[in-house]
């Protein structure tokens, strides 16, 4: 199997640019909706779209009136380090030369030291209250108030202080994100211990453990999720290093292609290594084993092994010789091989590949909307709420239940009464300090973009390429699927099968014939063969499947090729020619029809039976009089009737569109065993749209499947577009689904039982992003209420803000746990 590498540059038709920007400095999902309002009422901009997991905002503004540097300038005054990336899926040219996985590795190292310190503060805590929980003698030392205060003082000064600092960041630039609220929360509790400890006379009791053990919690769950989150992006950094960094450029000689160099001669065989961006088209590079390939090019000297796996998924390396394409990032494994650059830089599967992937990541499904939204005033709910909580209990809620303050109903400690009295300060406080904690952002703002990113990067790996979170909610949602017959469930590659040329037109004077005993005219080969010869020279102007299979029938007969001009095409009509001054007409019923064309039952009979032979047939008239009828046969590709089946299975309704006559078509419906009322016949290429449109108009959730070619308008009219060919631009725009794994030994041979596999790793991110959603706002509507004291004053349990600090830790990294589970689930539905 082998990815194409015909994937042809966008050109750019509107007036609008994009412009990709790596922010930092985002937390949480009130992060990501701060940025994306920024960028948005920056003048010029149309839209704006950012990713808390790949750091990543993608603005759509009108073209020339916005600078990246300026508007990367300004995310960065507002809090958010910001800077233009050169092209997607490359690294921005910054003073800054550590690769991806250098500075994640560094970032981690810095979480596990903090995370290291917390875990001893934690520890020493602990061993402090150790006798408040046992029949067990005080520790001297570590029992002491003043010891506790000191750890308390070091969690936030050393592991804290960075979320203390950035948390004051964001309040101060009216952007309050989650560190806002856990350091609100941290200084609070350090504050009210530290009124304790230095004014005991006003019975207050101190709780210098929780700040302690909130940050400690808290880290430990950052550093769980920003492992899970490296995971969960992994798979599609391993994507980005396909691409080597340099190439060795040789001569255009295959002679040095593929020989050791030795002495003088040595340099010029083995090649000058130049960066790979400096490679042009046409140039000669030079792969030995071991290497990847640089460049999308063509084989010129020697022959390997090439891994394609990383593209493809398919394990089975592919020989290639002189004359096969080959593809950037693919594994060079056992010859050493020459090739003559065909596509570079971001014209190259591999860059493009990316850059759908890269797009993907950034499309969000619109289930996502009610998350973004609540996201954008979250912050200032929680807030709200803790200041709420607070004057709540500390002015009626411990006066209508006063037996809270009772030293039995305090649950918040550690699971533990205290020995105490709770006052009714102390104990709002505590509640305010909780309902700061609990709350998680975070969750909301990992719910769809880490599923998203492992869905698109496992369908790449497989070479299925999604455009976004939208395509996967609308596949979700799909009942109907409607195939192209024509390159689609056939191979595309239609043979010639029959020639009848029509003797009783009086065309073929002086060719030879004679009739049987019934008096039927019997055709002869010199009729047959003028026959084809007008077809093929008036289809040397077009180059529709069918106009293929007749040049190449006459070619393979040695036929001389007659002179053709004046040529005139009808798309899904036919087509017209000048041939040795005779106007020549090709194509179905309606076509001749329009001209003036009449047919006899005869004729008709004769094209019946082809029909339900499942032949599509060609009528071919000279000079206003039916000449003959040619018929040709496209086989279907050999996984169609069980892509049809397995649809079917999950109960689609499968269609089969075509041009072809409705028995012809018919025909080929009963094989894949697609019913007969579901085949739409007659459609020409400009009423695709149309037919999906009216489908749709019926309540109909539709996914058309095309090869991209012409059928470029039913794609995008399709609540789903899937493209078996990425071989043009209408494939690239239109297409929502993109599926690139072809055969190795015959391109034309798409899998299509890719079609099936589109689907459901679509239904199964989507049903990923759900989960996520639903446990993200789960939490919050039942953790919230709980630490606001719901169950307070009925059960005499309260959450302590350490534990809102565990429960806000595994919140988030449940999220992002379940989405790496996405690639588990998948590839046991797929088995």
């Amino acid at each position: 199997m082998q990815v194409t590498p015909d994937i042809a540059p966008t050109t750019p038709t509107s007036s609008v640019e994009t412009i990709a920007l790596d922010v930092t400095g985002m937390r949480c999902a009130g992060c990501v909706s701060v940025v994306e309002r920024q960028l948005s009422q920056h003048p010029g901009v149309v839209s704006a779209r950012v990713n808390l997991v790949t750091e990543v905002a993608v603005v759509e503004c009108e073209t020339g009136t916005v600078d990246p540097a300026s508007i990367a300038e300004q995310l960065t005054a507002k809090g958010f380090p910001s800077q233009p990336r050169a092209q997607a899926g490359r690294m921005p040219a910054t003073p800054d030369t550590r690769t991806p996985a250098e500075r994640h590795a560094q970032e981690a190292r810095e979480q596990v030291r903090r995370l290291a310190i917390a875990a001893v503060l934690i520890f020493l805590s602990l061993i402090g209250h150790i006798g408040h929980w046992m029949d067990a003698p005080m520790l001297p030392v570590l029992s002491n108030i003043w010891f506790h205060w000191g750890l308390a003082t070091l969690a936030l000064l050393g592991p804290g202080r960075p979320i203390i600092i950035d948390g004051w960041k964001g309040l101060w630039h009216q952007a309050p994100n989650m560190n806002t609220l856990v350091g609100l929360g941290a200084l609070t509790a350090y504050t009210a211990s530290c009124v304790a400890l230095f004014f005991p006379h006003l019975g207050w009791d101190c709780f210098f453990d929780e700040p302690v053990m909130m940050l400690g919690f808290i880290l430990l769950g950052r550093t769980l999720e920003q492992r899970a989150r490296r995971r969960a992006a992994s798979a599609f950094e391993s994507l980005l290093a396909l691409q080597p960094k340099v190439a060795r450029l040789i001569g255009k000689s295959t002679s040095t292609a593929t020989s050791p160099g030795k002495g003088k001669g040595e340099i010029e065989q083995l090649g000058i290594e130049i960066p790979v961006e400096q490679v042009r088209v046409g140039e000669w590079l030079r792969v030995l084993p071991g290497e990847k390939i640089p460049v999308d090019g063509e084989v010129m000297a020697g022959q390997s092994l090439v891994d394609e796996s990383m593209l493809t998924g398919e394990p089975i390396p592919v020989l290639k010789q002189p004359g096969d394409p080959i593809t950037a990032g693919t594994l060079n494994q056992s010859g050493a091989i020459a090739l003559q650059a065909t596509r570079t830089g971001e014209e190259t599967t591999l860059a493009q590949i990316v850059a759908l992937v890269e797009e993907a990541q950034t499309r969000k499904a619109p289930v996502q909307k009610l998350a973004d939204t609540v996201a954008g005033y979250f912050t200032y709910g929680v807030l709200a709420i803790a200041s709420l909580t607070f004057l709540f209990w500390y002015l009626a809620g411990t006066k209508i239940w006063p037996h809270v303050l009772s030293p039995m109903a305090d649950m918040m400690g550690h699971g533990m009464a205290q020995p105490t009295s709770t006052s009714p300060l102390l104990l709002s406080l505590k509640l305010a300090i909780t309902v700061l904690v609990i709350a998680c952002p975070c969750a909301l703002g990992l719910a769809t973009p880490t599923a998203i990113l492992v869905g698109t990067t496992l369908g790449a790996e497989r070479g299925i390429l999604i455009k976004g979170g939208d395509i996967l909610e609308r596949a979700h949602q799909l009942d109907t699927i409607v195939f192209d017959k024509t390159g689609t469930l056939t191979t595309g590659q239609p043979t010639v099968t029959d020639c009848l040329p029509w003797l009783e037109s009086g065309l073929f004077e002086g060719n030879e014939s004679h009739r049987n005993g019934h008096g039927d005219t019997l055709l002869t080969q010199a009729s047959a063969t003028k026959l084809l010869q007008w077809a093929a020279a008036a289809e040397t102007g077009t180059s529709h499947p069918l106009a293929s299979a007749i040049r190449t029938t006459a070619h393979q007969q040695e036929l001389p090729m007659l002179e053709a001009q004046d040529f005139y095409t009808e798309p899904g009509l036919g087509i017209s020619a000048m041939v040795e001054n005779r106007r020549v007409w090709l194509g179905n019923a309606d076509w001749l029809a329009q001209q003036g064309i009449k047919m006899s039952d005869t004729v008709n009979q004769q094209v019946r039976v082809l029909a339900d032979a499942g032949k599509t047939v060609v009528y071919v008239a000279v000079d206003g009089v039916l000449a003959g009828v040619l018929a040709a046969r496209d086989v279907l590709r050999p996984d169609a009737k069980e892509t049809v089946e397995r649809l079917k299975a999950l109960g689609f309704r499968v269609m089969l569109m075509t041009g072809d006559q409705l028995d012809s078509a018919r025909a080929i419906a009963q094989q894949l065993l697609i019913h007969p009322d579901h085949v739409l016949a007659g459609v020409r290429p400009n009423g695709k749209a149309a037919a999906i449109q009216t489908l749709q108009s019926e309540g109909r959730r539709v996914a058309m499947v095309g090869d991209g070619i012409n059928d470029g308008p039913a794609l995008a009219q399709a609540d789903v577009g899937i493209s078996l060919h990425v071989g043009t631009d209408v494939a690239r725009e239109t297409a929502g689904i993109i599926l690139m794994r072809v055969s190795a030994t015959r391109p034309q041979d798409v899998r299509l039982l890719d079609v099936v596999e589109s689907i459901e790793l679509a239904r199964t991110t989507f049903n990923k992003i759900r989960q996520n959603l639903f446990w993200a706002f789960g939490y919050n509507t039942l953790g919230i209420p709980a630490a606001c004291g719901v169950l307070l004053p009925g059960f005499g349990i309260a959450l302590s803000p350490a534990s809102a600090g565990a429960f806000m830790a595994f919140s988030s990294v449940s999220v992002v746990t379940n989405s790496l589970l996405l690639r588990r689930a998948f590839k046991a539905k797929s088995n």
